[in-house]
């Protein structure tokens, strides 16, 4: 949350003052007030990245607040928070465009997470903002990668992207799938449209609906005005569903008739609203098993299958892992202000042989780790967490038993042909050997002049 600017709005003492204090102390520069029209102040004044309001406040109600905020700076992001937590204002709620609402009491580490989900999307929109200035490049340029399998996809991508078809990008948690979604809007003749991204894991049925094809008024109760859904709203541009494998049945149906009929029934409604909008949805679950079981549409299966990508996961394509590991660094090195300049190489081997169960994610995240541990100019191995580098990993690579004698050799040359035969499975980097052996380097040295190894 480093030079994140937050406002809290919050009458009760105690819990405006616990709040403050957690996320100033995640390096969050936060601002607390506690009324409604010191918050109205505030955000005239100043720009902030997230607000925190209660619901219920003495002059004004943090949905008054919400509205305010939504028309003075739209790309704050809301996080209303509420001893009175209904159904129906949570929908009226994130109909107006609040990031998320939380029941009170709440705990100071979900509105830590909380806050922390809603900074990275307003980072994300940020990034679009900055792509929507690169038109003149190809939507795949937005890729680092050149191993075999990225180069293959994006060239998929750059024949795909034109054609304005539906796209099903599958992949593993982790590998790029929403950014393989934002090359293809990127490169297709709709990248100056809107690009609009959901999780359909992140809502129940009823907000999912309500999120996807919007309202009419008095469709429910709070619902005091018409409202446009998502799909409605990115009409001549790109809409992307990710995780459309945990999207309820039901909704399966609503999106089906979508992609058939190019209309949309709002919840409530009557009249179809005709919408001009390329579907990409996404996945990391197996959807024609699905379909099998019956807790997957097979006939929407095939509408959304028209064209398939294959995002591979990172242990696929290791050769990108040093240019990877690199944009990473830098991009961090520059949010946070440090000068790093390089990657140690012993960083990168470990790197290279460490399994990435989340992906190109979790390489961003230990990238991320590294430059806010990094004191100096370059990478090393002491940034990276423990269970990367110690003695649990590096020793699993090495056999039980390495070495057979054939006859009774001295104490010194049994010593000697396994110093050896370490020196070998570490391909002669002394500092990994040291580590296997549980020693330091120096001591290493030390031990192979004496059994005149050290050259």
């Amino acid at each position: 949350m480093n030079e994140a600017k937050i406002l809290i709005a919050e009458d009760e003492l105690i819990a405006r003052e616990n709040l403050a204090h957690v996320l100033s102390q995640q390096g969050a520069t936060v601002t607390a007030v506690e009324n409604g029209a010191q918050a109205q102040a505030a955000v005239e004044k100043y720009q902030y990245d997230v607000v925190l309001t209660d619901m219920r406040m003495p002059d004004i109600s943090g949905m008054e607040l919400l509205q305010f905020i939504k028309a003075k700076a739209p790309d704050t992001e809301v996080i209303v928070l509420t001893g009175y937590a209904t159904v129906d204002n949570a929908v009226q709620a994130m109909g107006r465009g609040a990031f998320q609402y939380l029941a009170k009491p709440v705990r100071l580490d979900e509105v830590s997470l909380m806050t922390q989900k809603a900074l990275e999307k307003k980072r994300m929109k940020e990034e679009v903002a900055m792509l929507r200035q690169q038109l003149g490049t190809s939507g795949s340029d937005r890729i680092v990668g050149h191993s075999t399998p990225i180069n293959v996809l994006k060239r998929q991508i750059d024949q795909v992207a034109a054609v304005g078809c539906t796209v099903l990008i599958q992949g593993e948690t982790g590998t790029g799938k929403e950014l393989v979604a934002k090359a293809l809007h990127m490169g297709s003749p709709r990248r100056k449209n809107l690009f609009f991204a959901i999780n359909c894991a992140s809502f129940n049925e009823e907000l999912l609906a309500n999120e996807l094809f919007g309202h009419e008024k008095s469709a429910f109760t709070g619902a005091h005005s018409a409202k446009k859904g998502l799909l409605e709203s990115a009409d001549n541009g790109t809409f992307f569903l990710d995780e459309v494998g945990d999207m309820p049945l039901s909704m399966q149906a609503n999106l089906l008739r979508v992609l058939e009929t190019r209309k949309l029934l709002r919840v409530g409604g009557t009249i179809e609203v005709p919408v001009d909008v390329r579907i990409i949805a996404a996945t990391n679950r197996d959807l024609l098993s699905m379909v099998e079981h019956g807790t997957f549409r097979r006939d929407l299966y095939y509408r959304l299958n028209v064209i398939t990508l294959d995002v591979p996961p990172l242990r696929k394509r290791k050769d990108d892992i040093p240019l990877l590991a690199g944009f990473f660094v830098n991009k961090f090195a520059s949010v946070f202000k440090k000068k790093i300049t390089d990657i140690d190489d012993e960083v990168l081997n470990i790197l290279s042989g460490y399994a990435f169960p989340g992906n190109v994610r979790e390489l961003e995240n230990l990238m991320e780790r590294a430059v806010v541990l990094c004191n100096g100019k370059v990478i090393r191995v002491a940034q990276l967490p423990p269970d990367l580098w110690g003695d649990k990993l590096l020793r699993s690579t090495v056999p039980a038993s390495p070495i057979e004698f054939d006859d009774v050799v001295s104490l010194e040359d049994n010593e000697r042909r396994y110093l050896r035969w370490v020196l070998e499975q570490a391909e002669g980097n002394k500092t990994r050997a040291a580590e296997l052996l549980g020693l330091n380097r120096g001591s290493l040295w030390r031990k192979m002049k004496r059994l005149g190894l050290d050259n």
